[in-house]
């Protein structure tokens, strides 16, 4: 009897042990599959963006445009690497093109995408930014003015007029 429970036991600890590797490989799968359904609707849209920028009169100078950016920690440079989706230029300006998929990204409400814009708009000292939203067919230019908050800019440092 003690044998049949110890391979009772055995039995279960096993089907246990084998659900867990087949949980385990499912969520592996399902995750690496939506990160490539993203990936594939994102290359999809930014192939979608070129066409729009250029039907606009946008010259694409770079694609993934890389720049170095160093912002001051404590006054220690902290370099960290910043890629673009496009840099184009139209009537002699430079501007930086992020483009952007779904439902949620391609709005400013979403502080992710406002800041990157605003970071890309520092970086890459552009002209300008925008933003593109291949599946609505919209390119929007994003300005940042520190004149609308009542900032004043001197000297490279900002401060509110009293």
């Amino acid at each position: 009897m003690n044998v049949l429970w110890a391979a009772l036991a055995v039995a279960v600890l096993a089907g246990a042990l084998l659900a867990l590797v087949i949980a385990r490989l499912v969520r592996g799968w399902r995750g690496s599959w939506h990160a490539r359904r993203r990936a594939a609707r994102a290359g999809a849209g930014e192939d979608a963006a070129a066409v729009l920028l250029r039907r606009a009169g946008f010259r694409i100078v770079a694609e993934q445009a890389r720049t170095w950016w160093a912002p001051l920690i404590d006054g220690e440079p902290h370099r960290t690497e910043l890629r673009a989706d496009y840099l184009v230029e139209a009537d002699g300006e430079l501007l930086v093109a992020e483009v952007k998929t779904g439902d949620a990204a391609p709005s400013l409400a979403t502080a992710a995408t406002r800041r990157q814009l605003l970071e890309y708009h520092v970086a890459f000292a552009a002209d300008g930014v925008l933003l593109v939203c291949p599946e609505r067919g919209a390119i929007h230019r994003i300005e940042f003015p520190l004149e609308a908050l009542g900032v004043v800019v001197t000297r490279g440092a900002a401060r509110r007029p009293p």
